[in-house]
């Protein structure tokens, strides 16, 4: 399984696009940045076919230290983001149309 970095994202986008890599970065940083930002204030972000971004509340649990497991530790209640997967990415990921799949989401 390999990791796509933001930086091989840019590579790939300047070349789908023939654009600047520095105008690219420029515009996923403003992306990125405009994203943190909504979601900060307690907007819902919704990409329609691609997914959700939504801040949810974590309730405070119990937990267990990893080096010494008969120790409970409190996890406080916390802010968290939480992604819900659209409907056609879904789809691509499961794999149920590999032709749909293969030019799915290559259209950016």
């Amino acid at each position: 399984m390999a990791t796509m970095t933001k930086k091989k994202l840019i590579q790939i986008i300047s070349q789908k696009k023939g654009m600047h890599p520095n105008d690219v970065r420029g515009i996923i940083q403003a992306f990125l940045d405009t994203m943190t930002d909504c979601l900060s204030q307690g907007d819902r972000l919704e990409f329609r076919d691609f997914g959700v971004f939504e801040v949810v509340q974590r309730k405070q649990k119990i937990g267990r230290n990893p080096k010494n497991a008969s120790v409970p530790i409190v996890i406080p209640a916390r802010q968290a983001v939480k992604f819900t997967p659209g409907k056609r990415m879904k789809r691509v990921i499961e794999g149920e149309n590999s032709e749909e799949r293969a030019g799915e989401f290559s259209s950016l």
